[in-house]
């Protein structure tokens, strides 16, 4: 009787196992316990090493207040994107990054994935690749939660004042959200997944920032596993706002390549290059340049060619973010001594023409170049 009893009490928990795997997947993804078609590293640094040092920015065009107005269809702009990327292949830039709103596929997923496709073949067309942002958690006004439609005014004075996260609040809460999540993710990465114009997927910007706070960490967990199950020919990645996230080390061991954010002077940036050296895997640095913090161009840029960590820094021409502000200016307040982001005012004058220098040198030192 004994043996019989133990016999059920085994399959009863072989059942529930299964039972909870169906449901993980099914209706929130499975979450991400193992590394299940994580690139080697072998792998990482074989990519990495076939492509020239990779120089760019984080973009968003001048008549954006933000990513989700940036591809609406009353404000998704060609023209203007492509004149504004003209100036960046100028300098000789080869690459940006670009954070996509879910907000916005949702409610118009065919024509979304059209603009996507325009905006790629514009940037090639230009000499960029292109490093897709599927989530963000970033938020610097009242905006938690996106709404599609047409997008707030600028408030001046106010550092991009209807900057709006991905997927929101509510919906990195609520898991019963997460199915409409996992269909947005498959779409997009499918539809892409071998198109040699995207260089790397940015699963998730900056998760648990402001918006999502710990509980945007389960979510993560989640969209890494679903783009595992896609398998794309690009690099997956998470990047760390700061190492010393309790969820970096957790994301960090699931990213094919490291991606990292250092706002700081040379010095710090040179320790947080060192700590990202450690873990073994390519390292790039997808946010950088803070004229007030002391992240600037003169400094910061050598050490990163040196060190052979492709770079993004933050942003081109100032536009409706108003980011040529600090972050958590308000208006009212005087104006700051110096520019915190970007290359260029709107009539595309340079904001610091050595600084242009600096980047169009290092770009042309590696135009044709490889990495050593």
């Amino acid at each position: 009787m004994g043996e019989v009893t133990a016999h059920l009490d085994m399959c009863m928990q072989i059942v529930i196992k299964w039972i909870k795997e169906t449901f993980n997947h099914v209706f929130f993804g499975q979450i991400m316990t193992t590394t299940d078609n994580q690139w080697t590293t072998e792998r990482a640094w074989m990519w990495y090493e076939r492509q020239p040092w990779r120089c760019g920015f984080n973009y968003v065009p001048a008549n954006a207040i933000s990513y989700t107005e940036m591809w609406m269809e009353y404000s998704f702009d060609p023209e203007l994107i492509d004149k504004e990327l003209a100036v960046a292949q100028q300098i000789g830039f080869n690459c940006l990054r670009v954070v996509l709103p879910f907000v916005v596929w949702e409610a118009e997923p065919y024509a979304f994935k059209a603009r996507l496709d325009r905006f790629l073949q514009i940037c090639a067309n230009r000499g960029l690749t292109v490093m897709f942002a599927l989530f963000d958690d970033c938020v610097t006004g009242p905006l938690e939660d996106p709404v599609f439609g047409q997008q707030p005014d600028v408030v001046e004075g106010w550092y991009a004042n209807a900057w709006s996260p991905s997927p929101g609040r509510k919906m990195t809460r609520d898991r019963t959200c997460w199915p409409r999540l996992e269909r947005y993710v498959r779409h997009v990465i499918e539809r892409f997944k071998d198109d040699p114009r995207v260089w790397v997927w940015d699963l998730y910007n900056e998760p648990t920032h402001i918006v999502g706070g710990e509980s945007s960490i389960p979510l993560v967990e989640c969209v890494i596993q679903w783009a595992r199950q896609i398998a794309p020919s690009q690099p997956l990645t998470v990047g760390c706002r700061y190492k010393t996230d309790d969820y970096c080390d957790r994301v960090a061991c699931l990213s094919d390549i490291m991606t990292f954010h250092d706002y700081g002077p040379a010095e710090t940036l040179a320790a947080t290059i060192a700590e990202y050296r450690a873990i073994g895997r390519p390292a790039i640095c997808t946010e950088w340049l803070n004229r007030v913090t002391g992240s600037n161009v003169a400094e910061c840029l050598p050490l990163l060619r040196s060190e052979n960590i492709a770079c993004l820094h933050w942003g081109l021409v100032n536009g409706r973010t108003q980011t040529d502000l600090n972050w958590f200016h308000r208006p009212g307040e005087a104006p700051p001594p110096r520019w915190q982001h970007d290359l260029f005012y709107g009539d595309h004058t340079a904001y610091d023409s050595d600084e242009i220098e600096i980047f169009a040198r290092a770009c042309r030192e590696i135009s044709s170049a490889r990495p050593s």
